[in-house]
């Protein structure tokens, strides 16, 4: 029988705590000394030839990858303040969306992506406003509110007026994790929970334009960290691809 959690685009390969999902990347100079292009395939046909939303080395660091304008699958949950929210009112808005998938009791890379988050918004500045960070819970034995609103404010995240952590019932869940080809593995509530770590960039029209693979790196004891230069470097870079989404 096929795994709930397993989606119609190919499985991510698990990396320590976490699975990443990139097939392959090549940056190439454009004719000349033009921005470089992303050719890379991710879970659909390729794309082959796109102008990166940040410099050739921020878009190699982000692992960046297009998905040229596909329809967003539509989610909706409830977020940590206990409000209905769907990734289709947000667009509705005018906000562009950057999508995280997250476990609310991880000390690996999600407190990091969170970080990384905090230095978007700041680095966002006037257009801050207009993008939307939202986050979809992927731990089955953690799915309350109390869960979800307790690392939004232990991360720092419930500074950002636009944050959204959403949670509910677990086939609700699933489906979401299904539709972005989120692979979970939840063995029992005693051990961590493997997961793609994706950030995907939805514009306003919904269409999934870029996903980012976010890494981390681990002391000799194993904990999880990452530089404070390359988290700053890591909220430039969203903050660069969301205004592209916003502007372009």
């Amino acid at each position: 029988m096929k795994s709930p959690f397993v989606s119609d685009r190919p499985s991510p390969a698990p990396s320590r705590s976490h699975i990443h999902i990139l097939v392959s990347v090549a940056l190439v100079a454009a004719v000349a000394g033009a921005a470089a292009i992303v050719l890379v395939l991710h879970r659909s046909k390729p794309v082959t030839s796109v102008t990166p939303p940040a410099s050739a080395g921020l878009a190699q660091f982000m692992g960046l990858t297009p998905l040229g304008g596909r329809p967003a699958p539509d989610i909706t949950l409830t977020d940590q303040r206990g409000q209905q929210v769907s990734l289709s009112a947000l667009e509705n808005e005018g906000k562009a969306v950057v999508l995280a998938f997250m476990d609310p009791h991880c000390i690996d890379i999600c407190p990091i992506i969170a970080q990384e988050f905090r230095q978007a918004y700041q680095d966002l500045g006037a257009d801050a406003s207009r993008v939307a960070f939202v986050a979809v819970d992927v731990n089955p034995f953690h799915m309350a509110l109390s869960d979800v609103a307790r690392f939004s404010s232990e991360q720092g995240l419930s500074q950002i007026p636009n944050w959204h952590y959403l949670t509910g019932p677990l086939p609700a869940l699933q489906q979401a994790w299904k539709d972005y080809g989120i692979a979970v593995q939840a063995p029992s509530p005693m051990t961590d929970v493997v997961h793609s770590d994706d950030v995907y960039f939805i514009d306003s029209a919904g269409k999934e334009e870029w996903v980012a693979l976010p890494t981390d790196l681990y002391t000799a004891k194993g904990a999880a960290y990452l530089p404070a230069p390359q988290v700053s470097r890591w909220g430039t870079g969203i903050a660069g691809v969301s205004r592209q989404l916003l502007y372009s």
